[in-house]
């Protein structure tokens, strides 16, 4: 599936000038566009059929050290960015929050210096605490890929959920896409709003008044308590699962009453569009935001898609973050001269820069030294 280079890269603009993907607040519609074009072709890659003899294995990476730092307890992300970065050829070391020296009090900034130290050529880094990973990024030399900090962002899984829509859609402009549950403690929904939004597409989070966050009005969506309302007409639904570990009081009065008024269930999904696409980040909690007969409905779910693209996304970002590195062929590509920048200034504001949704990384001053 091939897509046309967004205007703004015809009209001279660097298709990805960044060292590192920390947020998606920082990239120009165009930017992103250009993370789910490159990631189209690992898809198919990594659907070779194996009676064809092909292996799926590229050694683009060859030769360069991939360091996955998790300060926080993860599957399916660590998995797929290990997958990822294998299948390019790297050698992919991991750092679990049990074997790390942080759990002996080691400050981050000090593991950070000791990861520096190393000479990796990339490090992906989960933490807990919003902003750890831009704090960490600023003391290494290489490039650093946030796979999800705290409450702040998770920037590689707004990718993959944009890509698995794009692909089952046709289009991201002009859908109405509806994310429900626990909006105030998700880096996902952040992500997706700042990601969808800038794409164009008309966001909604839909959350009982408690899950909401107090800025919401700010983050450029439409705002439902009401799960029927949010869900009329939307094109996709992306359930979310209750935070429960990032919760430090009641914001529900329990799970079966939650179910009731915002889980998803046949009737519900009624209000939306009939050829309606249901989304899910996992770990899905059946029967509580969700019911199981929908999530397996494969003509309507696409939670496995989602993991499938999990891989071909991060697979494009470790090759783009890397390509300097490497000196690739024809990266940077060639720019036009200064002479001839006139058409890129010609084009709107809209897709010179972006709607600017979406709430900033906290100071990493505010985090001091997080352990």
């Amino acid at each position: 599936m091939t897509h046309a280079p967004h205007p703004a890269i015809a009209a001279g603009a660097h298709p990805f000038p960044h060292l590192h993907l920390l947020g998606l607040s920082a990239l120009k519609p165009w930017e992103m566009l250009f993370l789910l074009d490159e990631a189209e072709q690992w898809v198919e890659f990594n659907r070779r059929p194996k009676n064809l003899g092909e292996a799926k294995h590229d050694n683009r990476l060859a030769g360069l050290t991939q360091i996955n730092a998790f300060f926080e307890n993860s599957t399916r992300t660590l998995l797929s960015f290990e997958i990822a970065g294998k299948r390019l050829g790297a050698d992919v070391v991991n750092l679990g929050v049990s074997g790390s020296s942080v759990k002996k009090g080691e400050t981050l900034l000090d593991t950070a210096l000791t990861l520096n130290a190393m000479h990796p050529d990339l490090i992906v880094i989960r933490h807990g605490s919003s902003g750890a990973v831009q704090l960490i990024a600023e003391k290494l030399d290489c490039p650093v890929l946030n796979a999800g900090d705290g409450r702040h962002e998770h920037p590689t899984q707004a990718l993959l959920d944009a890509l698995t829509i794009r692909r089952r859609k046709g289009r991201i402009e002009g859908l109405t896409v509806a994310i429900c549950g626990d909006i105030l403690h998700s880096r996902v929904a952040r992500s997706n709003f700042q990601l969808l939004g800038s794409l164009g597409a008309k966001v909604r989070a839909v959350a009982p008044p408690t899950l909401l966050p107090t800025n919401i009005d700010a983050l450029g969506v439409d705002c439902f308590t009401n799960m029927d309302d949010g869900l009329a007409g939307a094109d996709v639904v992306m359930m979310l699962r209750l935070q429960t570990e990032r919760m430090d009081g009641a914001y529900v009065p329990s799970t079966r009453e939650y179910f009731r008024f915002y889980g998803l269930t046949e009737a519900r999904l009624r209000h939306a569009a009939p050829d309606v696409l249901v989304m899910h980040p996992g770990p899905m909690n059946r029967g509580v935001e969700i019911d199981g007969r929908i999530a397996d409905d494969i003509t309507r779910s696409a939670v496995t898609e989602q993991v499938e693209m999990g891989v071909a996304v991060r697979m494009a970002c470790l090759d783009v973050l890397t390509r300097t590195r490497r000196g690739a062929k024809d990266w940077p590509p060639l720019l036009p001269s200064r002479h001839q920048e006139g058409p890129l200034s010609l084009l709107p504001s809209r897709l010179r820069e972006g709607p600017g949704v979406g709430e900033p990384a906290p100071s990493p001053d505010a985090i001091g030294q997080a352990r």
